[in-house]
């Protein structure tokens, strides 16, 4: 047996070799003693609890090992797709007047028509302009990456009447924190949709959108009102059946009458407004939460991210921001209606807490968090969960489970100050849905996240909330967070004041 203490962080729970005289080893311990161990080192908990030994594998390596990254800026990106002279363009100019105080551009996917070849030119009139054929979306797609990762574009400039796009000079577009990217497909390739937070569908009578095409094509473009009439019944009407109709099912908004319905756009405006003052990865995944930032949380992680706070600081002021993250988590819960008679006889509409509820915390540093729910929650029951790794590379994975028997008719608090790469989380939600947990039921809290991690989860479960307050930089080279708190199970529970090294920036 060897004198070890616990080293915590997001890919395990690890064993090192220090001179405490209290260390206790679990290397060499069968499932009866880790059982006994565990409950020595986590207190009081549910006594219905079962240890089944059981291992996962194959756990997700991290995807990166960045020390600090210069994180660009995500823009907020809008596609507005409908039929031809259905409002587009003035519902995106609507947007783009009352979201005057932010850099916004337009991206027509008018400016992408491939140039006509001299076979199409002399039967231009047989083309199908509403085809996704007609389109190169390939080009599309580069400039909009290339603004996303903000570098400025030339776009195309489309000539209507030559049926060429190097008449005119490209039109420079540089990166802003709206995208609005318009057209009649614009929904039709899903690699484009994927750019977009928000789709919205501009919905109007096909008569309405006849003459509006006529009108526009003859006056703006010089066609002839009967080309523009055959074009229509040999090809736009059934382009827009066929091709264009179809993509309303991606749309998050349908708006009719276009530009003309007023309090859709009001409430569209509204709502951009509110992602733009969000964290990129809340635009992305709409099942990330980072609690409102104020002075105070700002300064509480201040203080707990100081490596020269004290134990006794660290702990006061974590637990106050582990209570306002707790607190943020349970108002995800469902609730039902409850009316109440006051001490003035009086009737009071509110609302009856969800009781079925567990939370779940993994060791050691989880249950620094326990204490919250506790005084939160009266009477919760709180399982366990022990991911310990082995190694320097992500090895096995022994789990040490202890959870409510009913747990798979509960909502469960998943604990965990630091999400790191995401790996122990990944192992701990898989563990909970393996027991019959839906995965919709469960929210993660946290203190802290760096990006790598809220991917993976993210993308392994997209219907598990995560509840954190802020979102920091990522991971170093030790897969450390950056610039995260150290190691925050030693630094709560006070266990490595004997080799606590402070790393300082070189000069």
């Amino acid at each position: 047996m060897f004198l070890a203490s616990w080293e915590r962080n997001e890919n395990g729970l690890r064993l090192n070799p220090i001179k405490a005289e209290s260390s206790i080893s679990v290397k060499h311990m069968d499932s009866k003693s880790v059982e006994d161990m565990i409950e020595g080192l986590s207190g009081f908990h549910f006594s219905g609890f079962h240890m089944d030994g059981s291992k996962l594998n194959n756990i997700e390596k991290p995807t990166t090992t960045l020390a600090i990254e210069n994180v660009h800026k995500q823009p907020f990106i809008i596609g507005v797709a409908g039929g031809a002279a259905s409002g587009k363009t003035t519902v995106c100019d609507m947007i783009i007047q009352q979201l005057h105080d932010q850099r916004v551009v337009l991206v027509n996917q008018d400016s992408f028509y491939h140039e006509l070849t001299e076979e199409e030119l002399a039967t231009v009139h047989e083309y199908n302009f509403d085809h996704p054929d007609s389109f190169d979306t390939e080009k599309l797609l580069d400039s909009m990456e290339n603004l996303r990762h903000g570098q400025a574009v030339d776009i195309p400039n489309y000539d209507f009447k030559s049926y060429k796009n190097s008449v005119f000079p490209a039109r420079r577009v540089n990166p802003s924190d709206v995208i609005i990217l318009e057209g009649i497909l614009i929904f039709h390739d899903p690699r484009v949709r994927e750019l977009m937070n928000m789709k919205i569908f501009v919905d109007t009578d096909a008569d309405v959108r006849l003459a509006r095409r006529i009108r526009r094509d003859t006056v703006e473009k010089g066609r002839d009102i009967g080309v523009v009439l055959d074009q229509y019944s040999k090809f736009v009407k059934s382009a827009f059946d066929d091709f264009i109709l179809p993509t309303k099912k991606y749309a998050d908004i349908i708006i009719p009458r276009g530009g003309d319905n007023h309090v859709a756009i009001d409430l569209i405006v509204q709502h951009i407004r509110t992602k733009l003052g969000q964290h990129d990865l809340c635009k992305i995944y709409p099942n990330l939460y980072v609690i409102q930032s104020t002075f105070q949380i700002r300064g509480m992680h201040t203080l707990i991210r100081d490596s020269q706070t004290t134990k006794h600081d660290f702990v006061f002021y974590a637990d106050r921001l582990i209570r306002l993250v707790v607190e943020h988590g349970l108002g995800h819960l469902p609730f039902t209606e409850k009316q109440v008679i006051t001490p003035t006889g009086s009737v009071y509409t509110g609302v009856d807490f969800c009781k079925r509820l567990c939370g779940v915390s993994v060791i050691r540093s989880g249950e620094s968090m326990e204490n919250a729910l506790r005084a939160c929650c009266k009477g919760i029951k709180i399982g366990k969960i022990l991911i310990h790794r082995e190694g320097e590379d992500n090895g096995q994975q022994l789990i040490y489970e202890k959870l409510p028997q009913d747990i798979s008719e509960r909502h469960v608090l998943l604990l965990d100050p630091i999400l790191g790469t995401g790996n122990t989380a990944v192992k701990a939600i898989s563990l909970l849905i393996r027991k019959g947990v839906p995965e919709s039921n469960i929210i993660f809290l946290n203190l802290i996240s760096a990006p790598q991690g809220v991917h993976v989860v993210c993308k392994s479960f997209p219907r598990v909330k995560i509840v954190t307050s802020e979102i920091d930089i990522g991971l170093n080279e030790g897969f450390r967070v950056i610039p995260g708190m150290g190691e925050f199970g030693d630094r709560y529970f006070g266990t490595d004041d004997d080799d606590l090294q402070v790393v300082l920036p070189s000069q």
